[in-house]
């Protein structure tokens, strides 16, 4: 193990020893845990807006591979500390940096693939979503094995097609799977955005609950789930996962195919002409469908 990787053992297992907060200076930049016996409580406050970059996928990494590690952790449940922004979507500016932090887990530089790890895991993981979740944030959350979604707030795109790009880190898979073909095919070629009301229709998430709700009901079901045996829950998820969870080659190809084709010019075009109209700004990405669809062509 890596002299940082042991820092961080030790880390999680001192302040994890009871329920508290993790202090903020122990190499965590955009997570902050809470820990309630087996289930830790992930708060994700990377600001302006959650972007998903190197340092969201360190922190990531840290935390599954040490979680995985501590028999005692059963459930992760995790939220965001900013009610407009779940996980935004990736860093444009960023890819090939956040691509090698996956990497440093999986052994690939691919989200799609760290994304397949997490719903692979033994861990049992709920997303409890309130804020804008776009790109690979909506494939972040997909990957959890739970999703639960705060009805006044939660708003879910999969836009990737309106830069000419596939989504690279698992949504073909995953939205096919639980929407069927033609619903997967509205979501990721219209690249708009769809409230909570509508995404549980479509099976984007499991229920639409209202905010003042949504807390109590998420930390229930974790708190009871963490009372069952574990060999109940590894058996269960690799048995669902046998019937649902695609091939990891097909994670793979997508996010190859993604990682290719960002760099071309008429896609970096494209980024650049949504950057100078808010792209990845918090008060641009407010109205992020209504811009993206008067890009020019």
């Amino acid at each position: 193990m890596s002299l940082r990787g042991e820092e961080s053992r030790l880390c999680f297992q001192s302040l994890c020893a009871g329920p508290s907060d993790w202090e903020p200076s122990m190499n965590f930049e955009t997570l902050k845990i809470d820990r309630d016996g087996p289930v830790l409580f992930v708060k994700i406050s990377g600001p302006p807006m959650n972007l998903l970059g190197p340092e969201m996928v360190r922190d990531l990494v840290t935390l599954l591979s040490t979680a995985e590690a501590d028999d005692s952790i059963k459930v992760l449940v995790f939220k965001s500390a900013d009610r407009d922004y779940f996980i935004s979507h990736v860093d444009v500016k960023q890819v090939k940096e956040y691509r090698e932090e996956a990497e440093k887990l999986t052994g690939e530089a691919s989200i799609a693939v760290l994304f397949r790890h997490l719903s692979n895991s033994r861990l049992v993981s709920i997303a409890q979503i309130e804020g804008r979740v776009r790109g690979a944030g909506s494939e972040f959350v997909l990957a959890c094995d739970m999703r639960f979604a705060a009805r006044e707030s939660a708003i879910f795109s999969q836009m990737e097609v309106a830069f000419g790009l596939i989504p690279g880190g698992g949504a073909v898979q995953y939205l096919t799977r639980m929407m069927g073909r033609g619903r997967a095919l509205e979501v990721m070629l219209g690249a708009l955005d769809y409230d909570a009301d509508l995404a549980e229709r479509y099976g984007w998430v499991n229920r639409a609950l209202p905010a003042a709700e949504l807390d109590a009901f998420v930390s229930f079901l974790a708190r009871r789930i963490a009372k069952f045996p574990s060999s109940g829950h590894t058996v269960v998820k690799n048995r669902v996962n046998d019937a649902t969870l695609a091939p990891i080659e097909d994670f793979r190809h997508d996010s190859n195919l993604f990682g290719e084709n960002v760099r071309r010019p008429e896609i970096q075009h494209r980024i650049g002409a949504a950057m100078a109209r808010g792209f990845q700004s918090q008060d641009g990405e407010l109205e992020l469908a209504r811009m993206l669809g008067t890009l020019d062509g």
